[in-house]
């Protein structure tokens, strides 16, 4: 956790002195150089580090968790583009939600969010560990965790990405970008695009390794975690199923 806030004060650091992040693109977005709106429901270690890379990407990110008062902290830190919200008011704001809690509550967010994700793009970087959230846990990996998660975030254009790399790397992946790859899966084309173009501004290039029935395989454990070159996970991924 300390380190994390250090990663994210840092990076609020350089954007304040106005010093450019190497690999940040400054107007991504959905094709015209615009810049996107993205709400950050759970904003731990993965969600708290990618909202402040965004965020310094250009981005207008709202950070949501169970602990507002958290939440306005680390905007406060992060710097102008970032602000706090409840969950329902992140997805609501979001033109792509991040969805990064652990397993065990993703049914009550699908359930308290249904009618605001809807339709919408949304990214999962939820993994199920059975130790930690029990039997939604040993469902989801017999299921396989991107179907899973799509029946439980029902009705959105779910994505799963920044899965199998720890968020302190996610963290310093824009200081040398594109030469590591992050696997992605999703079944949703425009939302494939949208996912990708936010983890080329993490710094990472994505590799699409399939549809959801593949996001069983982006999680700790499995031949896809850790990181790799994108030509490493194409190969990996041409030999799963």
């Amino acid at each position: 956790m300390e380190r994390m806030r250090r990663r994210i004060l840092a990076l609020a650091g350089l954007a304040s002195a106005g010093v450019a992040l190497p690999g940040l693109s400054r107007a991504a977005g959905p094709g015209d150089g615009a810049r996107l709106k993205i709400g950050i429901v759970g904003s731990g270690r993965v969600g708290g580090t990618l909202g402040a890379i965004w965020a310094k990407a250009g981005h207008r990110v709202m950070l949501s968790s169970r602990d507002i008062e958290h939440d306005r902290a680390l905007a406060a830190r992060i710097g102008p583009n970032a602000s706090a919200g409840t969950p329902r008011e992140a997805a609501a704001f979001g033109e792509v939600v991040v969805v990064s809690v652990p397993y065990g509550a993703l049914p009550e967010v699908g359930k308290a969010l249904a009618d605001v994700i809807r339709d919408k793009v949304v990214i999962d970087t939820c993994n199920p560990f059975e130790g930690r959230d029990g039997e939604i846990a040993l469902w989801a990996r017999e299921k396989g965790a991107g179907l899973a998660s799509a029946e439980l975030l029902a009705g959105a254009r779910v994505v799963r990405a920044f899965n199998a790399i720890g968020h302190v790397r996610m963290g310093e992946a824009h200081e040398r970008p594109g030469q590591a790859g992050m696997p992605i899966a999703g079944d949703d084309a425009r939302a494939v695009d949208l996912a990708s173009r936010l983890v080329r501004d993490i710094g990472f290039e994505p590799v699409l390794v399939g549809g959801l029935a593949m996001g069983r395989h982006l999680m700790p454990g499995t031949p896809l975690a850790g990181e790799r070159t994108p030509d490493e996970i194409r190969r990996i991924a041409a030999t799963l199923r």
